[in-house]
C-alpha cells in the first residue's frame, strides 16, 4: 500500500489477518514510487493497492507490470473515485478488483458500505461467495445505519452543517486535535454487516443521477482550478493525461508545511470547507503502531505535512471561494522568496 492513504485500509488488512507493507510515494505524488515498489515486491506479496486519492487518477500500469512479475493481484483502490474514468474506461476495472465508498461524505452515500468490483466472472463468484459465508445479516446494525442515513439527510444541508460537522470540528481543533477533526480515528474490529434493501435502493436512485452531479462538479472544479494556478506557490494535484478524474474537493500542495499552516490557521474551521485529507503518512499514527510498525517514508511524510483541501461542494458560492483564494495569496505573498 501507499504510506500515505487512508487509516481505515490499513486496519482492513490487519482485519484480514495479512501483514502490511508500506511503499513510499514519488515524490509530489499520490503515485508510488515505483523504484521502491520494485524493490519491496517479491513472492510473499499477495496485492498491491495502488490509490486513486482525492478523486485523482493513480499509475496503475507500474503496479500491473510489477504484480505479474512476483504473481499478486492489483486491488485499486477508488474508494474516493467513484465515476473516475481512464482512457474511457471506468477506474476500477484496470486491476484485477477494484472498491469504493459509500460511506458518509462520498458524493453518493448509504451512510456505510461500497462497492466490490472486478471484470473476471470467476473472482466475481468467488467474491458474492466469501460475501455469503463471511458477512453476517445484523438486523440491529442495519436498523442503527438506516437512522443514521435519514439523520444525515436531514442534516446534509448548509443551514445544518455547521451543527453536525462544523461545531465537533471546531472542538477538536480547540483541544488541538487534527486526527479527530477530519476524523481519521478508527479503530478495530471493523463492525461487517450486509447492507439492506431499503439502503441499497437509496444508493441505486441516487447512482442514476451521480453523472450529472459529477459534470457539474469537474467543471466547477476546472474553473476554480485555473483561479488558484495564477497563485505562484500553489499546486493543484490534477489528473495524468487521458483520465477524468472526479473531483469531491480540490487537493493542493504548498511549498511547505509553515506556509500550508499559516493558511489553516485562517480558514480551517472558519465553515469555507477547507481542510486536511489524512493528517499523517501511515507510520506516523500512533493507533496504527502495530499494524505498520516503524517504515521510512519520507515522501509521504512530506506530501501529508504540505497539502491541504479545498471543498468542491455546489454550495460553497463564489464569493466564498474568493475569500479562500484572496487568503491563500496573501500567506502565499509574504513567502520570502
Amino acid at each position: 500500500m501507499p504510506a500515505y492513504t487512508c487509516p481505515l485500509v490499513a486496519l482492513a488488512v490487519a482485519h484480514c489477518g495479512l501483514e502490511l507493507r508500506l511503499c513510499d510515494l514519488a515524490p509530489g505524488s499520490i503515485d508510488f514510487d515505483a523504484g521502491e515498489l520494485a524493490r519491496v515486491c517479491d513472492r510473499d506479496v499477495l496485492a498491491i493497492v495502488p490509490t486513486h486519492l482525492a478523486g485523482r487518477i493513480a499509475d496503475i500500469d507500474t503496479a500491473l507490470a510489477i504484480a505479474r512479475r512476483v504473481g499478486a493481484f492489483v486491488i485499486e483502490d477508488a474508494a474516493q473515485a467513484l465515476g473516475a474514468r481512464r482512457d474511457g474506461r471506468p477506474v476500477g476495472f484496470e486491476g484485477d478488483a477494484g472498491f469504493f465508498s459509500l460511506a458518509v461524505g462520498k458524493g453518493l452515500t448509504t451512510y456505510e458500505g461500497g462497492l466490490l468490483v472486478a471484470r473476471d466472472p470467476e473472482l466475481r463468484r468467488e467474491f458474492a461467495r466469501t460475501s455469503r459465508e463471511i458477512v453476517p445479516r445484523r438486523i440491529g446494525w442495519e436498523l442503527k445505519r438506516s437512522l443514521q442515513l435519514l439523520g444525515y439527510h436531514a442534516f446534509y444541508r448548509p443551514s445544518l452543517l455547521g451543527l453536525a460537522y462544523g461545531a465537533p470540528l471546531r472542538r477538536a481543533l480547540r483541544r488541538g486535535d487534527p486526527v479527530a477533526a477530519v476524523g481519521d480515528d478508527f479503530s478495530l474490529p471493523i463492525p461487517l454487516h450486509t447492507l439492506g434493501r431499503w439502503r441499497q435502493s437509496v444508493g441505486a436512485r441516487a447512482f442514476a443521477r451521480l453523472p450529472e452531479f459529477l459534470d457539474a462538479c469537474a467543471a466547477q472544479a476546472q474553473r476554480r482550478r485555473a483561479q488558484l494556478a495564477r497563485i505562484a506557490g500553489i499546486d493543484v494535484v490534477d489528473d495524468p493525461s487521458g483520465a477524468q478524474g472526479v473531483w469531491p474537493f480540490l487537493l493542493l500542495r504548498l511549498p511547505d508545511e509553515a506556509t500550508r499552516d499559516a493558511i489553516l490557521r485562517k480558514l480551517w474551521g472558519a465553515g469555507l470547507g477547507v481542510s486536511r485529507l489524512f493528517i499523517h503518512a501511515l507510520p506516523d499514527y500512533g493507533y496504527l503502531q502495530d499494524v505498520v510498525g516503524e517504515q521510512d517514508a519520507p515522501n509521504a511524510r512530506v506530501f501529508a505535512a504540505t497539502t491541504l483541501t479545498i471543498s468542491n461542494s455546489p454550495w460553497l458560492l463564489d464569493e466564498e471561494f474568493e475569500a479562500i483564494r484572496a487568503a491563500l495569496e496573501s500567506v502565499l505573498a509574504r513567502r520570502v522568496p
